[in-house]
């Protein structure tokens, strides 16, 4: 051994040293890229490559365009505007019928805040990708920026455990939430399981508190519950009137509200994402764009 050893010469011994790092860099993991936050305001999370997307632009609503949700958006927004100032703030799970602003009212809530603080991101996770918020904490912990984490439509189906890692986050891990962090989530359940799920615990178990105890727990980790509940016939035209004046759609009123009424009951429901579903449907009959370009010019009378 100690012949072959020395029968090596300098240059076969430095390529065999050249060789060993070359496979041990390609075996070893590798490092978190530390994002930069300042490219935009808003951002994706990507667990596989462990990145945030920038949004250079968010899919948003103004806040005055949100109709009948006005204690829930008082609300929100005093808790993020304290969030955005370091005080203490609460998550947030908006929760209640379908189409009437919980995610549209995040985003507003934070372009609100944010334009005034100008330091609060918002990063949306995907409800499949659960589990992997302690990566996203990682990233988020030492950054010098605040961060609204957003889930939409969260929920939790019969045998799926991920909501493990987001009690972990809210306040049961070691760690527990960054104090940079906090989670806004909507759901169209209040305790995130479905209601057969809840009863089929209670029909099965020796105990039917304590078998549903600890999933029903996850939303007592929100510290705000806002319901939306479904809207009344005032509100709703309220919210068709708004994008019409935004937008300067010109159709007279009692046109608009037989039509709008007929819309509602054609699809069984009223609420804001109908209202907008209308609202689209009446601007392409009538050759109206409805760009915020068009809208800067003022609201029509």
């Amino acid at each position: 051994m100690t012949s072959k050893l020395t029968a090596l010469t300098d240059d076969s011994l430095l390529e065999v040293l050249r060789h060993i790092a070359g496979t041990l860099d390609r075996i070893a993991p590798k490092g978190i890229a530390r994002p930069d936050f300042d490219v935009a305001d808003a951002f994706i999370w990507q667990p596989q490559g462990q990145t945030l997307l920038p949004v250079p632009h968010v899919n948003r609503v103004e806040m005055s365009l949100l109709k009948g949700v006005d204690r829930v958006r008082d609300t929100l927004v005093e808790n993020t505007e304290r969030f955005a100032q370091g005080l203490p703030a609460n998550n947030v799970l908006l929760w209640g019928a379908r189409g009437m602003g919980k995610s549209s009212l995040v985003k507003a809530s934070h372009a609100t805040v944010n334009a005034a603080h100008g330091n609060l991101k918002l990063v949306e996770i995907h409800r499949e990708d659960i589990e992997s918020l302690p990566d996203l904490m990682k990233l988020t912990r030492a950054a010098p920026h605040r961060f609204i984490v957003f889930c939409d439509d969260l929920s939790f189906d019969t045998d799926d455990t991920s909501y493990k890692s987001l009690k972990a986050v809210l306040e049961g891990g070691i760690e527990g939430r960054p104090e940079n962090v906090i989670f806004y989530a909507t759901s169209n359940r209040r305790h995130l399981m479905p209601r057969e799920m809840m009863d089929n615990e209670r029909s099965t178990a020796i105990n039917p508190g304590e078998a549903i105890e600890e999933k029903v727990s996850l939303s007592d980790r929100f510290g705000l519950w806002l319901g939306f509940h479904r809207c009344s016939q005032d509100e709703f035209l309220a919210m068709v009137e708004g994008y019409i004046r935004h937008y300067k759609i010109p159709v007279k009123p009692d046109v608009m509200r037989a039509e709008a009424l007929e819309w509602a009951t054609t699809r069984g429901s009223r609420s804001g994402r109908v209202a907008w579903q209308y609202v689209q449907d009446l601007a392409g009959r009538l050759k109206v764009p409805l760009t915020e370009k068009k809208a800067k010019g003022g609201r029509a009378k």
